[in-house]
């Protein structure tokens, strides 16, 4: 039975100040009763548009303009919001984009409970006992009632997102909408959350429309697959079909940004170029201009979304094959399908592992000490960690959440200082530095940021952006930081410098605003970067890009990197050697391959299992990990 279908439904935004810009465009499918259907696509294409527009949580200046949407049996492309509250929670439900942050920060998780029964007492019965329900929620994602006491910023990332998840089932919902809900998670917590979601979707019956860009974990949950680009779906068809034959040439390019980091030889593609701008009209195939494999007709002839083989397609070089299966003719190999960003066995040309380091981490530990009442807690973040940074070459920092990375990356930079051990950068004590000297120190070790959207002020140009350093370190001013401002904008990919220079943040891409940031980094000419989860915000198809301009910015400018990160795959395509952290303990420490490839430690081991990989069945998912209730945030 079709729980859910949406016909012909086009969003248009319309601001004061621009043109209209039509972000789902004529877009059509239905949900049958329990299934699991995963919506692809990449930052910008309508999938979170498409979301809010199935539960009615548009905000101008984005309206409905075309199309319905229809939820057992009932249309409610119209209702007002007195009509929708009976719906919303009860049959209606939803885990944000932003979970981790969409719970209330000034009260606890009970109270956060007690609001949704309060405000749905049709669904939740009269004066329901709080205490209980929610620690029945809170059991069924694996968290213990102990959680109802605590605020959000106590827990953990994943605690986080486990309680997000068990309010949106809290009314039991026939519905739920989940909009990138594990985004930036670590592999082991983004497992188990998924593992977890499984687990209960088959034993309550919920339909599920599952938003991301992640195509390795959306293959691996759903049972249909549907991918979206420019508002419109290109390609629509069951989980397995779609793994062994691709009916798009967009979702064959998403696709080779996979790869197994195990591997002797790693490949991944990327989809180079950006989706077409949806304020004007276009008379062919949107995604011609970033197609590899496109003929003239798809310059003047817009395809229809028609069925193919079990699902449906929109592109031209789709046709049947003998047995009614769907082919996609002449696609080329994944080499062809963007740029590739590859490693093999053999060592890159960088850095000799002998080289003299730049900077040597001896013994560190950090310990904080949380006061409440009269009663001090004390948690080991890093303990005795040791490890040495040197030019040209990447080392990797790898671990969960939690386990203490961005404790160590805070304490390189100076921006806190170690309870024990040394951290000495070529001469110099870094943890005895005082205000002026860490000033200078600054200039030489810098930090991506983990968020491109958040790194950079909104309201200030990017000439303002990497003028600042520029003025702070160098002392450059007026025309001459603005002509080295456009050398650095070159030198990341930004071309020309003078497209970018006076643009805002908000009007770049993710992918353009990370190289933003990297271009901030290298301004003041720093012999060590820390990247801290540089490409865990950004989408797979431009991840490649940034892996291979990481590693070009090593190689060429004799750069000493700290790549943290809880991605194995990125790791083994861009670092030197790999570090593994485990709740503040390093327990592996060696050459990539070495540590990759034949892992040791259990833990690294299970990191690996984790990774979200097209095909791989559920029942070869890895062992259940520590319940992350049990563990204490470590400062990371």
């Amino acid at each position: 039975m079709t729980l859910l279908e949406v016909e012909n439904l086009s969003v248009t935004y319309s601001p004061r100040d621009s043109a209209a810009v039509r972000a789902v465009d004529k877009v059509d499918f239905g949900i049958e009763e329990g299934e699991f259907v995963g919506l692809l696509g990449e930052s910008g294409c309508g999938k979170s548009t498409l979301g809010h527009a199935i539960l009615r949580l548009l905000e101008k200046p984005a309206a409905i303009t075309g199309g319905s949407i229809t939820f057992d049996g009932r249309d409610i492309t119209h209702l007002d919001e007195d009509e929708l509250r009976p719906l919303r929670w009860a049959d209606l439900s939803t885990v944000f984009q932003s979970s981790m942050n969409s719970l209330n920060p000034v009260i606890t998780v009970r109270e956060q409970f007690a609001d949704t029964f309060a405000a749905h007492p049709e669904a939740a019965g009269d004066r329901p006992d709080v205490d209980a329900r929610a620690g029945e929620l809170l059991e069924m994602v694996s968290l213990g009632r102990d959680v109802l006491r605590r605020y959000p910023h106590e827990l953990s990332g994943g605690m986080k997102q486990r309680v997000a998840l068990a309010l949106a089932l809290a009314l039991r919902p026939r519905f739920v909408l989940l909009d990138e809900p594990t985004t930036g998670l670590d592999v082991v917590v983004q497992r188990d959350i998924l593992d977890r979601l499984r687990e209960l979707q088959r034993k309550l019956g919920f339909a599920v429309l599952f938003i991301s860009h992640d195509l390795g974990t959306v293959m691996e949950m759903a049972d249909r697959v549907m991918v979206m680009y420019a508002g419109e779906i290109v390609e629509d068809q069951p989980a397995g079909d779609m793994i062994e034959s691709q009916l798009h040439p967009y979702s064959a390019g998403l696709l080779g940004s996979y790869a197994d980091p195990r591997d002797e030889v790693v490949q991944v593609a990327f989809v180079p170029g950006r989706p077409p701008d949806l304020s004007r009209e276009h008379a062919g195939c949107l995604f011609e201009p970033r197609c590899p494999v496109s003929v003239d007709a798809c310059r003047t002839e817009h395809p229809e979304l028609l069925p193919a083989g079990r699902g449906q397609a929109r592109c031209l070089l789709v046709e049947q094959s003998p047995d009614d299966g769907a082919l996609l003719r002449d696609v080329a190999p994944t080499d062809r399908l963007g740029g590739v960003f590859s490693a093999d066995s053999e060592p890159r040309a960088r850095g000799a592992a002998d080289t003299e380091p730049v900077m040597v981490v001896d013994g560190v530990g950090k310990t904080y000490r949380t006061k409440r009442g009269v009663r001090t807690t004390t948690t080991r973040a890093v303990d005795d960690v040791s490890f040495a940074l040197r030019p040209g070459r990447v080392s990797a920092l790898v671990g969960q959440s939690g386990s203490g990375k961005t404790t160590i990356a805070r304490l390189i930079t100076g921006v806190e200082r170690p309870s024990s051990g040394t951290i000495r950068f070529k001469d110099t004590r870094v943890d005895t530095l005082r205000r002026r000297a860490m000033r200078r120190y600054r200039r030489h070790v810098q930090l991506v940021f983990q968020d491109p959207f958040s790194a950079l002020n909104p309201t200030r140009t990017i000439a303002y952006a990497l003028g600042r350093p520029l003025r702070n370190h160098l002392g450059m001013t007026g025309e001459q930081a603005r002509q080295r401002a456009a050398e650095l904008l070159e030198t990341v990919g930004l071309s020309p410098a003078e497209q970018y220079l006076d643009k805002l943040p908000g009007q770049l891409s993710g992918g353009q605003r990370q190289r933003v940031v990297i271009a901030r980094a290298l301004a003041p000419q720093p012999e060590v970067i820390v990247a801290d989860e540089p490409i865990s915000m950004l989408d797979v198809s431009i991840r490649a890009e940034i892996v291979e301009l990481l590693d070009r910015l090593v190689r060429e400018r004799g750069i000493a990197m700290l790549y943290i990160t809880h991605d194995l795959l990125s790791a083994r395509l861009l670092a030197d050697e790999v570090m593994v952290l485990n709740q503040g303990v390093m327990v592996e420490h060696g050459p990539t391959l070495e540590v990759i490839g034949q892992a040791r430690d259990a833990y690294t081991r299970r990191l690996l299992a984790a990774i979200p990989r097209p095909g791989r069945s559920r029942e070869s998912w890895p062992d259940e990990p520590p319940n992350e209730a049990e563990r204490v945030p470590a400062g990371s």
